[in-house]
C-alpha cells in the first residue's frame, strides 16, 4: 500500500482520541470508532474542547481549527472501518480484546491494509498470527499523551513485511513523531525499562523507605525527570503498569518484573490513578 489517506483508529479513548487528532492534524482523515455512539460523540466533542482551547492560545488559527475537526468521521459501526487505508488499534491493555479486535478488522479492512496496534506491551506476533495477514501487523505505540509526546516506538511482529515497517514509520514521521524500532519481546524498549523503574518505587513505598512525595521529589530533583514515577504510574493507570509488569514477569519468567504487592492492592480497592480520581495522589472526584 503506497498512499495512506485516511486512518481508522479503534478506541476513542484518551490514547485513541489523541492519535486521531495528531492524525487529522498532519493533514489525514480519521474514522473514529467506539462500541456505542455516545462514547464516540463524547470524545468529539472533547476533541473540539481541545482545538477551542488551542485556538484561543493562539495556538490555531479558527480555520485550521474546522480543518482538523473537518477531518473527523466518528462511527460505532466498525464496518466503516472498511474506508480506512491503515487502521490503529488503541484499545484497553488486554490481550483476548485485542485479539477479538484484530479477528473482525481481519473480515472487514480491504486485504492491503495495514493493521496497527498502540499496544505497549502485548506481542505483536501473536495478534498477527490471529489473522490473515501477519505481514501487515505491526505495532504502533505512542506515549501518553500522544498530542505531546514526540515518540512512537514501532514494534516488528516475527512475521512483519518490510513494506509494513516502512508505511507505518513514513506515517509516524509525517505526523511529525520520532520513530525507534523494536523487536517483539515482553516490554518492548520502553516499557521493559519504564516499568521495572515504576515498580521499584512502589516498593520502596510499601517497604516504608520513603513517602509518596520524597520517592518523587527524589527521581525528579535527583535525575532531572520531569514526573515523578508515582505520578506517572497515576498517569498512565495502575491498572496497566500491573498488566504490562505481569507480561514482563510471565513472557521473561525473571522475578526482577515480579509486581509488588502494593501495586495489587490498589488496583484490586479501584485506586486506578488519574482516571479514577485516586491513585497514589489524591485527584478529587473522577
Amino acid at each position: 500500500m503506497k498512499d495512506v489517506r485516511t486512518l481508522g483508529i479503534v478506541g476513542s479513548g484518551q490514547m485513541g482520541s489523541g492519535i486521531g487528532q495528531v492524525a487529522a492534524q498532519a493533514g489525514y482523515s480519521v474514522i473514529l470508532y467506539d462500541i456505542t455512539q455516545p462514547i464516540v460523540d463524547r470524545a468529539i466533542e472533547n476533541l473540539h474542547r481541545g482545538m477551542v482551547r488551542l485556538t484561543e492560545r493562539g495556538k490555531l488559527s479558527e480555520e485550521e481549527q474546522q480543518a482538523i475537526l473537518g477531518r473527523f468521521r466518528g462511527t460505532a459501526n466498525m464496518n466503516d472501518l472498511r474506508d480506512a487505508d491503515l487502521i490503529i488499534e488503541a484499545a484497553p491493555e488486554d490481550y483476548e480484546l485485542k485479539k477479538s479486535i484484530f479477528q473482525q478488522l481481519d473480515t472487514i479492512a480491504r486485504p492491503e491494509v495495514i493493521l496497527a496496534s498502540n499496544t505497549s506491551s502485548i506481542s505483536l506476533t501473536q495478534l498477527g498470527a490471529v489473522t490473515k495477514r501477519p505481514e501487515k501487523v505491526i505495532g504502533m505505540h505512542f506515549m501518553n499523551p500522544p498530542v505531546v509526546m514526540q515518540l512512537v516506538e514501532i514494534v516488528r511482529g516475527l512475521a512483519t513485511g518490510e513494506d509494513t515497517l516502512q508505511v507505518v514509520d513514513a506515517l509516524a514521521k509525517k505526523m511529525g513523531k520520532i520513530t525507534i524500532l523494536a523487536k517483539d519481546y515482553a516490554g518492548f524498549i520502553v516499557n521493559r525499562i519504564l516499568l521495572p523503574m515504576i515498580n521499584e518505587a512502589i516498593y520502596a513505598l510499601y517497604e516504608g523507605v520513603g513517602g509518596v512525595t520524597d520517592i518523587d521529589q527524589g527521581m525528579k530533583l535527583g535525575t532531572n525527570q520531569p514526573m515523578g514515577p508515582l505520578a506517572l504510574a497515576d498517569l498512565i493507570g495502575l491498572d496497566t503498569c500491573l498488566a504490562v509488569l505481569e507480561r514482563l514477569h510471565h513472557g521473561l519468567g525473571d522475578d526482577k518484573y515480579r509486581p509488588c504487592p502494593l501495586l495489587r492492592n490498589y488496583v484490586a480497592a479501584g485506586y486506578l490513578g488519574r482516571k479514577a480520581g485516586k491513585g497514589f495522589y489524591d485527584y478529587g472526584k473522577a
